[in-house]
């Protein structure tokens, strides 16, 4: 899994749409992808966590959406994030 904090983003509303409309489909066409979220932490803040197969995959996907979101929305989204990746150690669902 990659967790990936944004802080300072200027509208996160417009940065989501344009991640569902480009960054989205590039995930499901990579290899070992199962999940994607971003979650908009109010206050210009934000998250998105990107699930794959494999911890090497989760980890691969940072440089995927670096450099997307360099090319797309960097006007958006001037601070590079903080990242948090590993493998999964406790998981559950409803």
């Amino acid at each position: 899994m990659s967790i990936r904090r944004y802080d300072n983003v200027r509208s996160v509303r417009e940065v989501c749409q344009k991640i569902a409309e480009g960054f989205v489909p590039i995930l499901r066409r990579t290899p070992g992808f199962i999940a994607y979220y971003a979650v908009d932490g109010g206050g210009g803040s934000m998250a998105t966590v990107s699930i794959f197969s494999t911890e090497a995959m989760a980890l691969e996907s940072n440089d995927k959406a670096a450099a997307w979101l360099t090319e797309n929305v960097a006007d958006l989204q001037p601070e590079p994030p903080t990242i948090l990746g590993g493998r999964v150690a406790v998981s559950t669902v409803a």
